[in-house]
């Protein structure tokens, strides 16, 4: 695996509210992903980056409501990552999109062409809207709108699926700058469902 771009910082040299969170991280899956560390060697942009993240991945945290599901907001990372040719991005929130959606297959085709995956007409809607955001922005109109009120979507929504798209956007471009891999663990998360002990 090819070392980073920009060396991560260690872990005991961080500020002490980067370095709880890091660590709360890491109790919770396992690991630390990349990106926390890829990030923190700048302690204003990752604490601005993260908060930015979280009200848009988990907006139910900061007490607003959102009409995509969690696993609808990683299909649109997962796709846009795709067309922004952002390996960590794909495989990291490809793996979320595996747990969140509990289908295995989910996010190669999302990755490949969504055109094709196994989704309902209302998540083709809702790509179809964010990949027009993250490669042709400047087409988008009313008739986009249209179409996601159409399919249930409101213009909230669509906020919510165009800044998702251009956040990450930002993601994709700082980590393929950097040089950042995605976490071995995160290619086998959500394939293989967990085997329960026998009694």
């Amino acid at each position: 695996m090819n070392a980073p771009r920009y060396p991560f910082p260690d872990l005991n040299t961080l500020p002490e509210d980067i370095r709880a969170r890091i660590l709360e991280v890491q109790e919770k899956v396992g690991f630390i992903p990349h990106v926390f560390l890829g990030l923190a060697r700048r302690p204003a942009e990752w604490r601005a980056f993260f908060a930015y993240h979280d009200a848009l991945m988990t907006p139910e945290t900061a007490g607003r409501t959102s009409g995509l599901s969690k696993g609808e907001r990683e299909m649109i990372v997962t796709a846009t990552s795709a067309a922004n040719q952002c390996l960590y991005c794909v495989v990291a929130h490809g793996a979320i999109l595996r747990i969140y959606e509990k289908k295995p297959l989910l996010a190669d085709q999302l990755a490949v062409n969504y055109r094709k995956a196994d989704i309902v007409p209302r998540q083709r809607a809702m790509l179809d809207f964010a990949m027009k955001v993250c490669q042709r922005s400047h087409e988008i109109d009313d008739s986009d709108f249209a179409t996601l009120n159409a399919h249930g979507y409101t213009d909230e929504d669509a906020w919510d699926i165009a800044a998702i798209t251009a956040f990450f956007g930002l993601s994709n471009r700082v980590a393929s700058l950097c040089g950042m891999q995605p976490n071995p663990e995160f290619y086998l998360m959500g394939r293989v469902p967990k085997t329960k002990p026998v009694a």
